[in-house]
């Protein structure tokens, strides 16, 4: 076994590397650019080696300066992780002719499933079964829209080295395939530095179903069951599960199979994954294999018991797999969340900036946390806006949806903007919590985005226990302060109004052991919790069911997330919410005549000039963030009257690009 690896990658998957090379006794170097000098897994790995810019471009993709820290260090092996080299021949051979392990699969399986084209002309030789489509690099966006109309509409414009949603566009038309072949090709020359583009038939209504596959250098390859990755948004994975609530064993057992003699087929080491297209009568289409670790990997890890990157370390040490298919085992049920910096409220913009807390929930056999930031990290404009991924486990599907969902409301996030609540919103959704989803479930169920989670009867329930026991707390807290007159000591009376989401509730309340009973309408809501002011998270019960809700303290109340619902909570005595309800109504500043730049990000272009008529959808500009391209367009018909910035421009967040007369 080797006896110092240097991982190759930054932020949580680095980490995740990390804490199985220790288990294994094994020594490891961590590399990070000038953005991440102060990072995590700089932190925890044995050694750290400085690279270069905080731009991917001038380190983490560049070869030279990794084999550098390979040679300084007398790291025996690279892991890749996922995304930068991990799919990259040249790396591969590179660090081979340098007598350096990869911990990966060989360059033959790298170079054919890396590549999207030639993957599936392999796939289609090897009789698996593929999506109809262009399999040769289009030249330019012209070509695209002939062999679009030829495959005929939807189509998939594809990079064929990209990965993570990356490089990726539906279009419908033609006019949507000279957009989308552009902003594709730049995506993927900036995140892969490889533009080639391709052009597939879209499946309406897929599911996105993968199998996991391990195989050793002596002629072994076993599949790990399936992964439901369905739930996606501009095809980058949100939720993932395992096992799928659709497949059946006859149709897991075929798709194994056929991924296992796809790997065989390229003679395949390592971990992997052969990602299928299923439609609703099971049928399934390849789509790609990647030839590395899986973002989702852990939900396999808990229903099999397999570490997979533990696995990759055997296998790339030339051991052979203690394991056999008739050993593998799926047990229980796990489900991922993908904690991302982004604002669900406005159209999921990327969000950079420090992460002021972050106190995530405690891990236990049910619950893991695979993150690379800490309380005071940095999210960065220059990479994955991934904060962490959250994974529970149940005996079934229910009990780790279960978990999933208060794990979502104890995992505290402040400094910059995140998807906590969106997250438990999915997972609370009548048609997730049933199985029927497709890749189009967040457009199909957020039609208009989100805009928090719909707040029924119980869930009205516990924000009004929390926000009438947290401000009584304050308010007792406040009237215990030393110095106050003696005759002016301030009492809760019983009465009070709950003001939600400007909904106003009166209540009676009465002052119980650990809480307060609640009269609301004509039932009582009875809270009990040991919360005090200042504690950011309550943990407590309504009317004996376990609740677990955020609290950020108000002058009159809180502001409450629970249940993917985030609420203003202003608790009023009768006399103050009388007066309150005399006072003027602030008024928005109207925005409408400017195109304000959505999230911090770059310029890359500007598509009008002073003076042009513009037409509602029409491109305005293109902003960069987190290696997404990000297209602007007109609301509404309006004539430009001024230009404020240029390609170039670095904007934070509301800072105007254009208006309009």
């Amino acid at each position: 076994m080797f006896k110092k690896i240097l991982i190759a990658n930054r932020g949580e998957i680095a980490c995740r590397v990390i804490k199985s090379a220790r288990r294994m006794g094994i020594k490891t170097v961590a590399v990070y650019s000038e953005a991440d000098a102060g990072a995590l897994h700089v932190e925890m790995a044995d050694e750290a080696v400085a690279i270069g810019p905080a731009p991917a471009a001038e380190s983490y993709l560049v070869i030279d300066k990794i084999l550098a820290a390979v040679k300084m260090t007398g790291a025996e092996a690279v892991h890749p992780g996922y995304g930068f080299l991990s799919e990259n021949a040249g790396f591969a051979e590179a660090l081979s002719a340098a007598g350096v392990e990869f911990i990966g699969p060989g360059v033959k399986a790298i170079g054919a499933m890396g590549d999207k084209i030639e993957s599936k002309k392999l796939a289609h030789e090897a009789k698996v079964s593929t999506v109809p489509g262009y399999m040769g690099v289009i030249p330019n966006a012209e070509e695209a829209v002939k062999i679009a109309q030829d495959i005929g509409y939807p189509v998939m414009i594809k990079a064929s080295a990209g990965g993570g949603g990356k490089g990726m566009r539906v279009a419908y038309n033609d006019e949507e395939v000279l957009d989308g072949f552009a902003s594709a090709e730049n995506e993927a020359r900036s995140s892969f530095g490889d533009d080639r583009i391709f052009v597939e038939k879209f499946i309406e209504q897929p599911r996105h179903i993968e199998i996991q596959v391990l195989a050793d250098q002596h002629g072994t390859c076993i599949y790990l069951g399936e992964r439901e990755c369905s739930v996606q948004r501009r095809h980058q994975k949100v939720i993932e599960e395992a096992p799928s609530p659709f497949l059946d064993p006859p149709t897991r057992k075929a798709m194994g199979e056929q991924a296992v003699a796809l790997a065989q087929a390229v003679d395949y080491c390592s971990a992997g994954t052969v990602e299928f297209i299923v439609d609703k009568d099971k049928n399934f289409f390849f789509l790609e294999m990647n030839t590395r670790l899986q973002v989702e990997h852990p939900v396999t890890e808990y229903i099999t018991g397999v570490d997979l990157v533990e696995q990759m370390l055997r296998v790339a040490a030339g051991e052979k797999l203690s394991i056999k298919q008739e050993d593998v085992r799926l047990n229980g049920w796990a489900i991922e969340a993908r904690l991302y910096a982004e604002d669900p409220y406005r159209e999921f913009m990327p969000s950079i900036g420090r992460l002021v807390r972050c106190q995530p929930p405690a891990e236990s056999p049910n619950v893991r946390v695979d993150t690379g930031v800490v309380e005071g990290s940095e999210i960065s404009r220059f990479y994955d806006p991934m904060i962490a991924k959250l994974v529970t486990y149940g005996r079934h599907r229910e009990e780790a949806l279960n978990y999933m969902r208060t794990a979502l409301d104890q995992y505290y996030v402040r400094g910059i903007q995140h998807n906590l609540g969106f997250l438990n919103a999915v997972v609370q959704n009548p048609k997730f919590v049933s199985g029927d989803i497709s890749t189009n479930f967040i457009a199909e169920e957020f039609p208009d985005g989100f805009q928090g989670a719909p707040i029924d009867a119980r869930k009205r329930d516990v924000l009004v226990g929390v926000a009438v026991l947290t401000h009584l707390r304050e308010f007792e807290r406040a009237a215990g302060i030393s110095g106050q007159l003696s005759h002016h000591k301030p009492v809760a009376g019983r009465s009070w109004v709950v003001f939600i989401d400007d909904v106003n509730t009166a209540v009676d309340v009465e002052a119980v052991a650990d809480g307060y009973d609640i009269s609301l309408d004509d039932h009582i809501v009875a809270v009990r919790s040991h919360w005090l002011p200042g504690a950011s998270v309550f943990d407590g019960t309504i009317n004996g069911h376990p609740a677990t809700v955020q609290v950020d303290s108000l002058p009159e109340g809180a502001q409450l997330s629970h249940g993917g619902a985030n609420v203003t909570a202003i608790v009023r005595t009768e006399r103050e919410a009388k007066l309150a309800a005399l006072m003027p109504e602030v008024i928005e500043p109207d925005t409408s005549k400017f195109l304000l730049c959505p999230m911090p990000g770059l310029i890359m272009s500007i598509a009008v000039a002073e003076g042009e008529a513009v037409k509602a959808g029409d491109s305005l500009a293109v902003v960069e963030a987190m290696k997404m391209e990000n297209v602007l367009r007109s609301d509404v018909d309006a004539v430009v009257k001024k230009i404020h910035a240029a390609p170039g421009d670095s904007l934070p967040v509301d800072e105007i690009i254009l208006e309009f007369e």
